[in-house]
């Protein structure tokens, strides 16, 4: 077991980034052809027609649900690194240094074709060509209890609330007693690398072969409390929820700001903002800002961290209540979604206008 530990955590410290690819469904919007369906999530009509008892020639309806791949849930880890913008860049040439397209860097970073660089934005692009790839074939079910929470299930299996969501056509976060739900199966882990690295070749072997009881129903010692599901989706430590929190706001950079919007097509106000960013990490939090500024603990403004919800009064008169908010990104800075600038910015606290209208902070996690 020594050894096996060894692999696992030189892999744990080569995978930077983990993305989920497991929805299996796809929901028909307007204009939609069963050919152009398929070619987006590569596979073929035939196939499509097969897994929804259609034909060629029957007519599509706006907002149906047709599962577009079989049963096998993959989880990829794949290895990602950070590009700064320099003067005069555009996508098209960070694209072609860093051996991508246009379009997986819109995807990876929430930007449009036409979305427009600032000079020092830090784009994730993608890191080294080694993925290792996780795949738990076919999905088993679970009957919920009272009391149980999507969060909750999430983690028991080693997912996240919207793969839940997406693998049960799910659209809010409430559940009831005795509904039985689709969960990933785990059994047993087969591992493919894609890799020329011989040492890689032979660890996706020896961890293709090992049952689920050798790595997570053994009950671990004191001093070896680790086990394959804490390398590829991480221990849940409130570091890390915060900067999950982080990446999904900046991934909402540049989107556009609507007032009253909490993601619907990509558009948000300030708390429909924070409270999507939170949400997408399983945490539930009040929808407007003067309701977030009493949630949670409160926060001196020497003892901001990454991922706190900070406060301000931007009304033109100064009349002492909260009516905006933001996340804090650490060195002074905060993200949120400017009316003023009409879309998802990130702004100094030293900037005169925020820094004389700080009203507080909290921390919801």
């Amino acid at each position: 077991m020594k050894k096996l530990h060894t692999f696992l955590i030189s892999l744990a410290v080569a995978s930077m980034a983990t993305t989920y690819a497991s929805a299996a469904t796809h929901t028909i919007k307007k204009g939609e052809t069963l050919s152009a369906i398929a070619k987006a999530n590569k596979t073929t009509v035939a196939q499509l027609c097969k897994l929804n008892g259609l034909k060629k020639n029957d007519t599509l309806k706006v907002g149906k649900v047709l599962t577009v791949s079989g049963a096998q849930n993959t989880v990829q880890a794949v290895q990602t690194a950070q590009h700064k913008v320099k003067s005069g860049e555009t996508l098209s040439a960070i694209a072609k240094a860093n051996k991508t397209t246009i379009n997986q860097l819109c995807k990876l970073n929430g930007l449009k074709k036409s979305s427009t660089l600032k000079v020092g934005q830090v784009l994730t692009v993608p890191g080294a060509k080694n993925t290792v790839q996780v795949a738990q074939a076919a999905t088993e079910t679970y009957k919920v209890k009272s009391g149980d929470a999507l969060y909750a299930i999430a983690k028991t299996y080693r997912t996240n609330v919207s793969t839940l969501k997406s693998m049960n056509n799910l659209k809010g976060d409430t559940l009831r007693a005795g509904q039985t739900i689709k969960v990933p199966a785990a059994e047993t882990v087969t591992v493919a690398v894609q890799t020329t690295k011989k040492s890689d070749r032979k660890l996706a072997q020896t961890l293709s072969t090992l049952p689920k009881s050798t790595y997570m129903k053994k009950e671990p010692s004191k001093k070896d409390v680790f086990n394959l599901g804490d390398i590829f989706f991480g221990k849940n430590t409130k570091t890390e929820k915060e900067a999950e929190v982080i990446k999904v706001a900046k991934t909402k950079l540049g989107n556009r700001y609507v007032w009253g919007a909490t993601g619907t097509k990509g558009t948000f106000d300030c708390s429909g903002f924070t409270k999507y960013c939170y949400k997408e990490n399983g945490i539930d939090i009040p929808r407007t800002s003067i309701m977030q500024s009493k949630h949670g603990k409160f926060i001196k403004r020497s003892e901001l961290k990454k991922g706190d919800l900070i406060f301000f009064d931007t009304s033109k008169q100064r009349k002492g209540y909260v009516n905006h908010v933001g996340i804090y990104l650490g060195d002074n800075k905060f993200i949120h979604a400017s009316s003023a600038k009409k879309k998802v910015v990130i702004t100094s606290l030293d900037a005169t206008f925020y820094s004389q209208r700080y009203m507080g902070a909290r921390r919801p996690l």
